[in-house]
């Protein structure tokens, strides 16, 4: 086989997909296969899933069950989350927040703490109630949320076994609108940084470090109180048209704006699930900082301007609550990501890496784990204080190893791979 991530800057060295149709037939492909990995929608920026041999959950029944009474769905881990709320549609029921993206698969975003925005909103992994994995020898496991090792298992990095079937807590379904800002200044934001941030349910702060933000997106649930529109946001203006996070870009694959109620599952992610964003020219990052240190992490990076410009399309500043699962960037702690678009150059892209990692050090981030990043075990192993129980939680149900990759050995456990 040849396929490459989404952006195409990674080709995976896997000579086989698998593409099981049941349960069984997935047990017995993990159960004799040295090594293997879960490709999920391939929207990761470096060889997390890469492996000797890969297998999709794609041909597994999506088996989509609501739980209304345990306000709960479960389903196939590899479902798309848009997939996943045309059902949830239908049954009347929401998610508590969608990332920027309903393109991606619900394993893959929750194995990776994957996110949107919220100063009270956990990342997509927080609504995991419950799952099932098959383990290296095609044993299953089952656990649910208060379980021993439960948290250990949720943002599992491909580590532990092939994570099959999620179960999510769900709520009423609710209604969103999003109106866009403009023209922000850096001493309002520093200044009213809090206020800007719980100015909606969900927002999403859009700059290229210039001279002023760009633009802030607000996301806020339609309630029964009237909209008391605002045309200003601390300075910014409140824009008249449709806007694309990158400015000059045709916003015709965005969200719909300028407080135009919709489904949630259609105004909480930036982009629609019927088209295509880009077409994967671009590499992501992003760090999550303490959420303390927000305005010092923001202003070394916008000290990097100059540097980062000649590769940036866009950068996002977001916020996403505190949480116990224990290799989640939000562990004991609430958090701020700083998130980077790039262009599709990888080795230019890396060198800027080494100076905007030296920039943020002094603020332990941690980085996405789906995204490129430079830091390697060592650094990030002080980061966080549950990766020893993380690494005995690995050797426990995968004991051969077979989960295990290069990527988890050069940036999370350590060791030969």
């Amino acid at each position: 086989m040849a396929t490459a991530n989404w952006a195409g800057t990674h080709v995976f060295r896997a000579r086989t997909l698998h593409r099981p149709t049941t349960p069984e037939e997935l047990r017995a492909i993990v159960a004799r296969a040295p090594r293997v990995r879960v490709l999920g929608s391939r929207h990761s920026f470096s060889d997390i899933a890469d492996s000797a041999e890969l297998v999709t959950l794609e041909g597994l029944p999506a088996d989509v069950v609501v739980d209304h009474a345990a306000g709960t769905v479960t389903c196939n881990a590899g479902l798309k989350y848009g997939e996943l709320a045309t059902t949830l549609a239908a049954e009347g029921v929401a998610l508590h927040n969608l990332a920027s993206l309903p393109h991606i698969s619900v394993g893959g975003a929750v194995a990776t703490a994957t996110h949107g925005s919220g100063d009270a909103n956990g990342n997509l992994a927080t609504a995991v109630s419950g799952l099932e994995l098959v383990t290296s020898t095609g044993d299953v496991v089952t656990s649910s949320r208060g379980d021993a090792d439960f948290d250990g298992l949720v943002v599992g990095l491909g580590a532990l076994g092939a994570v099959t079937r999620l179960t999510l807590d769900v709520e009423p379904a609710y209604e969103v609108r999003q109106r866009v800002f403009e023209g922000l200044s850096w001493e309002a934001l520093h200044e009213h940084f809090d206020d800007v941030t719980a100015s909606g349910y969900s927002v999403s702060v859009f700059t290229r470090w210039g001279e002023t933000v760009d633009q802030v997106w607000v996301k806020s649930r339609v309630t029964d109180v009237p909209e008391q529109q605002r045309g200003e946001l601390f300075g910014a203006v409140a824009a008249t048209l449709d806007r694309h996070p990158i400015l000059g870009l045709d916003p015709v694959n965005c969200s719909l704006q300028l407080g135009v109620p919709g489904s949630w599952a259609d105004r909480l992610p930036h982009f629609r699930m019927g088209f295509t964003p880009s077409n994967g020219e671009e590499i992501q990052s992003e760090y999550h900082v303490p959420r303390a240190q927000a305005a010092a992490a923001i202003q070394a990076v916008h000290g990097l301007a100059a540097t980062l410009a000649p590769v940036l399309q866009v950068a996002e500043i977001r916020t996403i609550a505190a949480d116990r699962l224990w290799m989640s960037p939000q562990y004991g702690q609430a958090t701020v990501a700083l998130h980077f678009t790039w262009t599709r150059e990888p080795d230019a892209v890396a060198r800027v890496l080494v100076d905007l990692e030296a920039a943020l050090a002094p603020f332990a981030p941690r980085p996405h784990w789906g995204k490129a990043f430079l830091a390697d075990a060592a650094t990030v192993a002080p980061r966080y204080e549950r990766l020893s129980d993380f690494a005995r939680l690995a050797e426990r149900l995968d004991p051969r190893g077979a989960f295990r990759n290069d990527w988890l050995a050069s940036h999370v456990l350590g060791g030969e791979p």
